[in-house]
């Protein structure tokens, strides 16, 4: 087990214990991923946690792939789903660069608050874009904190040395976009939920192939 996929899952029952801390942001979100869904879309979700959003979304698509490094994480949302009597919805445990999918393409794949704990990001934006069908959507929304509070910057390091902080990139808004255009996306919509600090929804389009 890594590093990372030992932390989220010792954490995992604490995670889907604590409540939405901005709800309002996060409705805001689901209701703009919702006006790019469709009944026939195929989604595959990334960093799923314990997979809130994929069962929220569930009624809206044919079917939700949703993947984790963590299998506490994975555990606790399929057991959400049998309690909730949701079928269209299969959890898997894989990494962000969605290992173990294999052939299957999606008409949408989705990452929400997950970007900014990936030290290989431009990795899995290319393995996103592969996984996708042509012209299928990629939506994102990630939380950009070089342009939050700068003691972040001090305090997540000394926490990651105790084991309290996971991996942290502190990105911003513009070079998080440019990551997802050099990975061969053309944005289609952007906002912030919330504002401060931004967490960046970004809806995108696959192009045929990446920018060189």
């Amino acid at each position: 087990m890594t590093t990372s996929a030992k932390f989220w899952d010792n954490i995992s029952e604490k995670y889907a214990k604590a409540p939405v801390r901005q709800p309002l942001a996060y409705e805001q979100t689901l209701d703009r991923v919702r006006t790019y869904l469709e009944p026939q879309h195929e989604v595959l979700e990334l960093g799923c946690g314990t997979g809130s959003t994929a069962l929220t979304l569930s009624e809206n698509v044919q079917r939700i792939t949703a993947t984790d490094l963590a299998e506490g994480m994975i555990s606790i949302a399929t057991q959400k789903a049998a309690k909730q009597g949701i079928e269209n919805v299969e959890f898997r445990q894989c990494s962000a660069l969605g290992e173990g999918i294999g052939e299957a393409r999606f008409d949408v794949v989705m990452a929400f608050n997950l970007f900014h704990l990936l030290p290989n990001l431009e990795h899995c934006l290319a393995a996103s874009h592969k996984l996708l069908k042509p012209g299928g959507l990629f939506i994102s929304k990630t939380p950009c904190l070089s342009e939050g509070n700068p003691l972040f910057r001090v305090l997540v390091p000394a926490m990651r040395l105790i084991g309290k902080a996971p991996y942290v990139r502190f990105l911003g808004v513009f070079e998080l976009e440019g990551l997802v255009k050099n990975a061969g996306f053309k944005i289609l919509e952007t906002g912030n939920y919330p504002v401060k600090p931004p967490s960046r929804l970004i809806v995108a389009q696959k192009l045929s192939e990446p920018s060189t």
